[in-house]
């Protein structure tokens, strides 16, 4: 009788992760180790505003608290806020009628404000005055009987509710390989506005070819992207070119997050990473790195990239020096409507957004 061998694979052992300690000693680099920390980073003063709006609702109104849309881009923000009794959602028709609902900071169009007063909910409009700004453009040029285009990602909140305001006037121009392929009514009167957080580079690279196609195109009244977006992409270009690695700390649905990584890249970062939490740091990115560049989108609170710093001191990069490229002190009063139910109440405290990171702390 033959008996045939079989052979069982033995199941595979999971690697042990090695702690940075480790990764350190393992993995000596040419050069002193050390951060150059981008400032500004992290919150501008539209997203504070935002959150400190839903926050100060939680307190007057108490849970629930509605919120359309995330009221920011950040991760840890709107689970934060979650844990405090926010509940998000993605359209009005989510609320029960008669509750609260914040407009999230990215802005809505004219129509999801009238679906909320056919719901009979009462709102709390946390737009930042910055993309506003951008609203009241495109409704002044679309009465002006304007072509706008409306230099933007297709699909963000922000350039739905722009385009929103006029969406027979507005043509959405997703960046320079669209440009070709715009048309309008009269090549004298065309104007371009853009959403807020785009890389700036790009969105002049696009203006440039659209002014090609359309020489008298109009400029808009003032700079369309916002202080803090062409803030936080000028302190990553002066650092970059130094960098082995840049980390950016930002969600993915963050567009200005994900811009910062890529303007790292192009201004010569070796390499570049954006991560939501410090814990998602991949040792394999430290090899041959001397000089970690890091910096953070404008949703993103200071206590993340805190958290980034002592990760990286525990991998051997314990200099860390701020490179400031700019110094930030705009203020946005809290939504109008929650400033009289404050005001009525008494409360003074945090009237105003803005709190602006720029220090080690």
């Amino acid at each position: 009788m033959s008996t045939t061998a079989i052979s069982v694979p033995m199941p595979a052992v999971p690697r042990r992760r090695r702690s940075p300690e480790e990764v350190a000693a393992a993995a000596p680099v040419v050069g002193t180790k050390r951060v150059l920390l981008a400032a500004p980073r992290g919150y501008c003063a539209g997203v504070d505003r935002a959150v400190i709006a839903v926050e100060k609702a939680l307190e007057h109104y108490g849970a629930p608290v509605y919120v359309r849309k995330q009221i920011v881009h950040n991760v840890h923000v709107v689970s934060s806020l979650e844990a405090k009794g926010a509940i998000f959602v993605e359209e009005n028709e989510e609320v029960p009628e008669g509750a609260l609902v914040v407009f999230s900071a990215h802005g809505v169009s004219p129509a999801v404000v009238k679906s909320a007063e056919d719901r009979g909910l009462r709102t709390i409009d946390a737009t930042c005055p910055l993309v506003t700004k951008v609203h009241k453009e495109a409704v002044r040029f679309a009465n002006d009987d304007y072509d706008i285009l409306l230099i933007g990602h297709e699909g963000h909140e922000e350039v739905e509710g722009t385009a929103g305001e006029a969406p027979e006037h507005i043509q959405i121009v997703n960046g320079p390989h669209e440009v070709d392929k715009v048309q309008v009514r009269d090549p004298e009167k065309v104007i371009w506005l853009s959403q807020t957080t785009l890389s700036v580079d790009e969105t002049m690279e696009t203006v440039r070819l659209l002014k090609d196609r359309f020489p008298t195109l109009q400029d808009p009244p003032s700079d369309d992207i916002c202080y803090a977006t062409t803030n936080r992409q000028v302190a990553i270009k002066k650092i970059a070119p130094q960098s082995d690695l840049v980390i950016v700390v930002g969600s993915a649905n963050s567009s200005n997050s994900v811009r910062l990584v890529e303007v790292a890249l192009e201004y010569g970062a070796k390499a570049s990473h954006r991560v939501d939490f410090a814990n998602e740091i991949d040792e394999g990115w430290f090899e041959g790195v001397a000089t970690v560049g890091v910096t953070s989108g404008a949703s993103v609170p200071e206590i993340l990239v805190q958290d980034v710093l002592h990760l990286l001191a525990r991998y051997g990069y314990g200099e860390v020096e701020e490179v400031v490229t700019a110094e930030e002190d705009i203020l946005f009063s809290l939504p109008k409507e929650l400033r009289a139910t404050l005001k009525a109440a008494g409360d003074t405290s945090r009237s105003l957004g803005g709190r602006s990171h720029g220090r080690v702390g």
